[in-house]
Parts: structure tokens; C-alpha cells; sequence
């Protein structure tokens, strides 16, 4: 009997292959909008409807679809190209950020009947959004519309929808994975299982056996070069401590082996059959014990690898003191010390880490590798492939499609190497493509802090020392680690104004699994510790917490100084803390006597303020170039290097040009993320951009619109300054000349009507953030509820509100995750057990609060048109504006991340028997 299957309409008579899922029979038939996110029917993002039932394609066993009719997110719209009205729905409201989960999101909406549609909690349970927060979605589903089309020159401040929008609601754009290379071969990772080990020997024979098997690589076949997987523009700010494939491990996952075969099934089973022999070696996972004498050494490196003290395995440190801390706290009417904890984060971007290799002719006729990745970093990740392998830049092209989240964690050169070894060995396309649990075990996650934090104010509430003694842990190998470190003590002691202050922190090695960036880059933990102190210092003085920062924080002009050392080129640019305290002062006057709030008989209510001040971009240099040119149909051409993760780069982009240019977005193309076709860009991490690449963009767009005016009146024979640019002409003295016109005049007069942008990234502004929550928690149980949530954000002129209210409100959903119940667990050996969805538990519709975002009324004088950046900041003030709640409605100061509800109950079952604790 033949197998049958309609897909979209469309007949099938493959047979699916033994096990196979519906989800890989799809995908191997065209239909890319159907997405791999969890190979466990956790996330959703592979919904489709099987004879019109949602089904999770991942988990639904395609030899169950015989004889049924199957749609996925391409066969929504009719068979004239008109969008299904939830697909138009979600265009409208632009209810995603990345868009990797979206296709899902569609599927799920477009089966729900009217029932289901009034309990959005509980039929959103099977789908996860890392990005937006959830807001946008149910605006979607609501039918609210918050996209619109600005005239000609009016695009900035406005909210034209991202120029992918069509693409991701038909399930057309093109993640890393969504191409078709013919003769691609797989490739499988041999995972160490030990902590601390040297391997004696490795015997590949009996993987080489295995049917299909075409390469295996191990440690004999890798550079020797030692080089670090995080991309910075500057490769010495990491210490150089990672080899392609090592003869010793230093962490339970760290890759030993790479297979490449026909199929991923038979590269796993080569996996399975290579045969290791290891030395086991001792290991450490506490950093603390990691730095005391005696421990084993996990990196006995030379100077040349640049870790401050290997004997010590601690990577990079920070001491410094500004005037004396003892004459501070001698001065204190009040002090107050305590040590806080932050725990591991998983970024959970839906597409994971993955990359496809192969050679290519480039013009000159000679083969050259070309290299598709889910990366933040394309410039960055080429120049490291060519330092690595002794190759010209010429040699190498990486490119991005769209990617399906970041948050940091594609800041980093984890799969490109590996994958690239392999094509240049086989002369084959290879693809590695991360499942899940390696995203846990295999990648990185946010580092792990413990803050000492000692501080002390006079009665009246001014602050006379604050100092901090940090430790974070940065696993195996320091990629990002002092850097984290050094960034984690800057603004987030910068922003008081204390005269006495010292800082002594240490990034360290430990036998787990590696951290990396992670949005808010350091900042999240420390503020957490600080801004939990400030609220505690406030009450045993008995100062409004609100007023104690008001008399504390740094004001406009003044200098910014962290005992960590003062970076010179960052500045108040504009300023914006004030206005922020206000937004959380209003909510207080609003909402803070709770008679909107329907509150349980018997539950505790309380409120609380964070805030947060971050550089709105890296230290050292964040280069963009961009070019900007006129086209023979009479539109514009933008090539900017960085890459759209849902970070609305490309719609700010277009919308800055537009500006310039007088024209509409719709006028506008943008070529990105690609290194063949674009200049330089450092990265798209840092929240740059917008305020590095955006104002690279207007230079270039700004230098056009000049060229072209100046053009055309020699062209026409008028002044320059009679000229003026319109969506398609330049019109002069009641005349005008068509842009294709001037496009054909400069051709024919040897002439290109382009211009180039460069930005250095600095000098450097900052940006402000404050949170407030009200919440109700149960003494009984430890559930806690949130009645109010409140976000300010500085972000200067705000280039388009419906994407950075997005920003925020992904950006406190993803706090919230960190703050409530997201961990990473490791094990005695430090061995990851929380390496799926289920075990590690995400922000979900119904977890996430709608939160109120205010934007203040600044301008930046550094930013492009005086934006700031938006992106990692409202993140970092989550945590201890829901701590401060706590301990105002329990009375007790939780001082330990995840703030889990059995941690709460435990702990106020504890007070109840011993009323001290309070």
C-alpha cells in the first residue's frame, strides 16, 4: 500500500523513514515555517494542523499523518496569496520580536473556538515566546493594531512594522536552517562525561565502520592554536584557554569528538562507537573552593593565554578604592552587609546553536568556505575562522539568515569551528544543528554570582561607603568572564554617589559548564545585590526608599566613578534617573493603596523600586560601517553588517534612512548579516544597534541625500540650496526631477550616487531604567502574586515605540523567569540535570504580567537623532524591585535567586517559629 499525505494541498507519496517525526518529514519537503525548538513538544514552534487539529509536529510520528490532510503555516493564506485573518492579525499588532515561534503561535490561534479564545492562559499552555513578553501576542489575538504607515520623512518615532513582518506570519523568512544544500552531510558531538579528565587514547575504527560514517575527528585532527569562543572586537579582552577539540576536558559535555555522516542517526551511532579511555582528574565546581590552595589547577597555562592567575584558576580580577571605606562606614549611623546569590540562566533562544558549511566559487574562481550560522558576530566569527585555520579573509564568507534569538548567547564562536574543520576536510556541505539538551549542556548560560555587599548611611539617608566583594563563576573556560566581572562592578556602583568605595572581585574556573554574555552582561547580579541593599539601608533609616535614591544617585554632568576603574569615554549624554523615580512615584500615588486589587483574604501585599544605569554600548570600540546608495528604480539600497534577532534593528534601520532621505520605508532595502555584501560591523550585542550601527546609517544616509541634492543642481542647473528631496524627485524652483532620472544621469556621467557611514562606538552614553511591582504572596503555600508592574525606561528619542516597548517587555519577562523560577541545576560533578524545557521551567503567557512602560521625555546628544539603547537595560532592575516587594510584604530579605515558591514558604514558615528572623 502506498503512503499518502497531503501537505498544503499538495500530494506526497514518500514514505517516512522508521520513527520519523512529522515534524523532519515536513522540513525535508520544503515546508520550513514548521520549526525545531525542543524535539520535545514543549515549545510549540513546530504546531501544524493535522485534518484541522494542532498537533506538535515534533512529537507526532509522521507514518500517523497517512491519508490525512496537513497544514502548516505556509498553507494558511487562500490559494490567491490573501493572508488567513490571523496571519494578517498578527502583522498588524507585529505580535513577535525574532519570529522564530510564530508560525506556532498562528497555528495554535487559527484552530482556537470562541471558548478557548476567552482563556488565552490555558490555550497557550504548549507554546513558548522567549522574546516579547506575551503582550504583543494577545494583542494579536485581540485584533488590536499597532503598526502604521509614516509619510514620507516621518518615519522616525513612528511604528512602521518590521520589514520582515510578511515573511514571518507566512512562514517564508529564512532562519539558519531554512535552505536546501544539496549533498549536506551531518555531524554528531562525543560529549565528555567526566568533569576533570585527560584522554589516554581514542579509537575511532569502529565508528568508521558504522554505514554512512564519512569522518570522525578528534583531538589529533584539531589545531593546536588556542583561541577563546567569545567574539569581541578586540580578541585580547578574553583569555585564549579553548582548543577546537582538547585532550583534556574540564567539564561533563564538553565536546571530545565530531562524527559526520549521511544521516544524524548514523552519526550518532559513530558517536556511540567510539571507544575513550580516560585519566580522571580532580576537579572543582565551587568557585570559592576553586581559588583556595590546593585546588586542582583546571587551566596550567602561560602568560600568552592571558588568565591573571591560573594556579588560582582565577581568569581575570578587579581591585580598586575610592578614598577609604573604613573612614565611611566609621562615619555610617547605620551599616548593613550581606552576601547575595544569583544562579545560572539559560538564554532559551528557540533556534538553537547551529551552523551549515560549504565551499563555494568566489569571483576570483578560487573555492572559498561560506558558513550560515545562528550568530550575533559574522564579522567577528570569520576573522576568528581565519586566525584559527591560518586563512585570508578573502577565503572565508559567514553569513546569517534571520536568527531566532540571541540575548548574548550567539556571542560566541561555539559550532562554527568544528563545522568548518569538518568542509575543509571533506571537501562536503556539513551541518551541526544543537538539539535541545546540548543548548543546556554544550552552550553557554549566564555566570553564576555571589555578591558581598557592605554599606553604610547616616540617619538622614546620604550614603558614606559602599563596598562590594564580588566571585563569579565562569565555568570550564573564561570566554566573556572578565569581562562580565569588570562590567558587572561599573555602572552598577557608578550610579550612587557614595565618597568612600572599594571593590574586589574575581572571575573564576570552575569544572562546569561555561558562561558566557547574557543580557545585561554582569549588571543583573550585582544590581540585584545593590539595589536590594539601598531598600534595605532606606528602612533602617526610615527614609522613603524612593527618596534615599534621590539623595544618593549621581545627577546630571556629575562624574561616574567605580573604584573599578573609570572609563573615559562614557559620559552623561542625557539624562533621564529623575523623571524615571517619578514614573514609580506615580504608580505608588495610583496603585500603592491596592483598592483596584483583588487580594485573598489572609495574603501579604507589598511594594517595591529597582533601578538600573548601563552604557548604552561596549567599552574599547563597537565599529559599523554602512553604505547607502541610490537604485535604478528610484528606491535606496542599505548594506549594514549587523544582524536581526528581534532586536528591530532592520525596522529602525529603514526608518532612519527614511528620515534622511525624505522618503517612506517601503522605499527602503536593507542588506545585512552577510560579510560578502556589506562592511564591517563588530556585532549585534551591546544593545548597538541602534546607537552604533543606527547612527553609521544616518552618516551614510545623511552624506546621500547631500550628494544627491548637490547633483542635482548641476544636473538641472539650480543652486543646492533650491533643491529639495522628495520620495521620488528632487524638486527645485517648482520643478522636479525624477530619482530615476538622476540615477540614469549619474551613470551616464561615471557616477555612483552612494555614500558610506562609520561609527566608532565611542564616545559612550547611558541609559536608566526603574521597575516597580506590587504583589499579594500566601503565607500558606509561598505563591506569590503580581498585581502591578511598572517599567520606566530612559531611552532617549525613541525611534519606534511599539518595537522598544517590546524590548522592555521581553526584557522584564525574561527577568522575571530569572527571578521566579529559572535555574540551571548542576549536580555534585557539575553536570547539568535541568537540560530540557520541562525540567527547567520558562516564562509562560500565564506567568507574565502586562506591564506598564513609560518612555522619558530625553535626547541623547550621542545617539543617532538622541536614541540610547534599549535592549539589555530592563532587564537589570527586575530582580530587586521584586525582592524589595517581598521584604515589604513579608518582612524578610531574600537575598538567593530564584525566588521559588517553596524558597518563600520555607522561609516564612521559619519566621513564624522564630519571630527574630523579621
Amino acid at each position: 500500500m502506498t503512503y499518502a499525505i497531503r501537505v498544503n494541498g499538495r500530494p506526497f507519496e514518500d514514505e517516512p523513514r522508521a520513527g520519523q517525526c512529522l515534524r523532519t518529514y515536513l522540513r525535508e519537503r520544503g515546508w520550513f515555517g514548521v520549526k525545531k525548538g525542543c524535539d520535545a513538544g514543549d515549545c510549540g514552534a513546530c504546531t501544524v494542523h493535522v485534518d484541522g487539529e494542532p498537533v506538535h509536529s515534533c512529537i507526532y510520528p509522521a507514518v500517523r499523518a497517512e491519508g490525512r490532510a496537513v497544514t502548516t503555516v505556509e498553507g494558511l493564506a487562500d490559494a490567491d496569496g490573501e493572508l488567513h485573518p490571523v496571519q494578517r492579525k498578527f502583522l498588524d499588532a507585529q505580535g513577535f520580536q525574532c519570529g522564530f515561534c510564530t508560525a506556532g503561535y498562528l497555528m495554535t490561534t487559527a484552530a482556537l473556538d470562541e471558548e478557548q479564545l476567552g482563556d488565552l492562559p490555558r490555550a497557550f499552555k504548549g507554546n513558548i515566546c522567549r522574546c516579547t513578553g506575551y503582550r504583543a501576542i494577545e494583542d494579536a489575538v485581540r485584533g488590536v493594531r499597532h503598526t502604521e504607515d509614516p509619510g514620507a520623512g516621518q518615519a522616525v518615532g513612528r511604528n512602521p512594522g518590521a520589514p520582515a513582518g510578511p515573511l514571518v506570519v507566512t512562514g517564508t523568512a529564512r532562519y539558519t536552517f531554512d535552505v536546501d544544500v544539496p549533498g549536506l552531510l551531518h555531524m554528531k558531538l562525543l560529549r565528555s562525561p567526566h568533569p576533570h579528565a585527560r584522554i589516554v587514547s581514542i579509537d575511532t575504527a569502529a565508528a568508521l565502520r558504522v554505514p554512512g560514517v564519512h569522518l570522525v575527528l578528534t583531538h589529533h585532527d584539531a589545531p593546536e592554536r588556542l583561541y577563546s569562543t567569545a567574539r569581541h572586537e578586540h580578541p585580547t579582552e578574553d583569555p585564549d584557554d579553548t582548543r577546537l577539540l582538547d585532550d583534556t576536558v574540564r567539564y561533563v559535555g564538553q565536546r571530545v569528538a565530531a562524527v559526520v555522516a549521511d544521516s544524524e542517526g548514523a552519526a550518532e551511532e559513530g558517536c556511540r562507537r567510539i571507544e575513550v579511555v580516560y585519566e580522571q582528574l580532580p576537579y572543582v565546581v565551587d568557585p570559592e573552593e576553586a581559588m583556595a590552595p590546593g585546588a586542582p589547577v583546571i587551566h596550567d597555562k602561560g602568560p600568552e593565554s592571558r588568565i591573571v592567575r591560573p594556579e588560582n584558576n582565577v581568569v581575570g580580577e578587579v581591585h580598586g578604592e575610592i578614598g577609604s571605606v573604613e573612614e565611611g562606614f566609621a562615619a555610617a549611623d547605620v551599616v548593613y552587609e550581606e552576601t547575595f546569590r544569583t544562579q545560572r540562566v539559560q538564554h532559551a533562544s528557540l533556534e538553537t546553536h547551529g551552523a551549515v558549511a560549504w565551499y563555494e566559487e568566489g569571483e576570483d574562481g578560487t573555492e572559498r568556505l561560506t558558513v550560515r550560522s545562528s550568530t550575533q558576530t559574522p564579522f567577528l566569527t570569520r576573522r576568528a575562522l581565519c586566525a584559527l585555520f591560518d586563512l585570508e579573509l578573502k577565503q572565508v564568507r559567514v553569513l546569517a539568515g534571520r536568527v531566532g534569538g540571541g540575548f548574548g548567547g550567539k556571542q560566541e564562536m561555539i559550532v562554527e569551528d568544528i563545522v568548518a574543520l569538518a568542509v575543509m576536510r571533506l571537501r562536503r556541505p556539513v551541518k551541526l544543528e544543537y538539539t535541545r539538551p546540548e543548548q543546556f549542556y554544550g552552550a553557554t548560560t549566564r555566570h553564576p554570582f555571589a555578591i558581598r555587599v557592605r554599606a553604610g548611611a547616616r540617619a538622614d539617608g546620604t550614603l558614606t561607603a559602599l563596598q562590594l566583594r564580588v566571585v563569579s563563576n565562569t565555568g570550564a573556560y573564561g570566554n566573556h568572564g572578565p569581562a562580565v566581572m569588570f562590567h558587572s562592578v561599573g555602572e552598577s556602583m557608578a550610579v550612587y554617589r557614595a565618597p568612600h568605595k572599594k571593590v574586589d572581585a574575581f572571575s573564576v574556573y570552575t569544572n562546569s559548564v561555561p558562561a558566557g554574555a547574557f543580557r545585561g552582561y554582569g549588571l543583573g547580579q550585582v544590581v540585584f545585590a545593590v539595589e536590594s541593599v539601598m531598600d534595605e539601608l532606606a528602612r533602617r533609616t526610615g527614609v522613603d526608599p524612593l527618596v534615599f535614591r534621590e539623595r544618593n544617585i549621581i545627577g546630571p554632568g556629575e562624574p561616574m566613578l567605580s573604584p573599578g576603574g573609570e572609563e573615559e569615554d562614557l559620559e552623561i549624554a542625557s539624562y533621564g534617573l529623575d523623571q524615571c523615580l517619578q514614573v514609580v512615584r506615580d504608580a505608588i500615588r495610583r496603585y500603592g493603596d491596592g483598592s483596584a486589587d483583588e487580594v485573598p483574604e489572609g495574603w501579604l501585599v507589598g511594594q517595591g523600586t529597582g533601578m538600573s544605569m548601563i552604557a548604552t554600548g561596549p567599552p574599547g570600540g563597537h565599529f559599523a560601517d554602512a553604505t547607502v546608495q541610490l537604485l535604478q528604480d528610484g528606491t535606496y539600497d542599505v548594506a549594514v553588517g549587523t544582524a536581526e534577532f528581534g532586536n528591530g534593528t532592520t525596522t529602525v534601520h529603514q526608518q532612519i534612512t527614511a528620515g534622511a532621505l525624505s522618503t517612506t520605508v517601503d522605499r527602503i532595502v536593507i542588506r545585512q548579516s552577510d560579510t560578502d555584501v556589506v562592511r564591517h560591523d563588530t556585532g549585534a550585542f551591546g544593545s548597538a544597534g541602534t546607537v552604533v550601527a543606527g547612527k553609521a546609517v544616518l552618516r551614510a544616509a545623511d552624506g546621500l541625500a547631500v550628494r544627491i541634492l548637490d547633483f542635482a543642481a548641476g544636473h538641472v542647473g539650480a543652486a543646492p540650496g533650491d533643491c529639495r528631496l522628495t520620495v521620488d524627485a528632487v524638486e527645485y524652483a517648482g520643478r522636479a526631477i525624477s530619482l530615476k532620472e538622476l540615477f540614469q544621469a549619474a551613470r551616464a556621467a561615471g557616477r555612483e550616487l552612494s555614500a558610506d557611514g562609520h561609527w566608532g562606538g565611542s564616545p559612550r552614553s547611558v541609559a536608566f531604567n526603574a521597575q516597580w511591582f506590587r504583589i499579594a504572596v500566601d503565607p500558606g503555600t509561598g505563591e506569590i502574586r503580581i498585581l502591578r508592574s511598572v517599567h520606566a525606561a530612559d531611552a532617549g528619542k525613541v525611534m519606534n515605540p511599539m518595537q522598544c516597548r517590546g524590548q522592555v517587555e521581553g526584557g522584564v519577562a525574561q527577568a522575571l523567569g530569572a527571578t521566579l523560577f529559572e535555574n540551571v541545576r548542576l549536580d555534585e560533578r557539575g553536570e547539568v540535570t535541568t537540560a530540557a524545557f520541562r525540567r527547567y521551567r520558562l516564562p509562560q503567557y500565564a506567568d507574565v504580567p502586562r506591564t506598564e512602560v513609560h518612555f522619558m521625555e530625553t535626547s541623547d546628544a550621542i545617539g543617532p537623532l538622541g536614541a540610547k539603547s534599549m535592549s539589555e537595560s530592563p532587564f537589570n532592575p527586575v530582580a530587586p524591585a521584586f525582592a524589595n516587594a517581598l521584604r515589604d510584604a513579608t518582612g524578610l530579605r531574600f537575598t538567593e535567586l530564584p525566588l521559588t515558591r517553596d524558597r518563600v514558604w520555607l522561609a516564612l514558615d521559619e519566621a513564624s517559629r522564630n519571630p527574630q528572623m523579621r
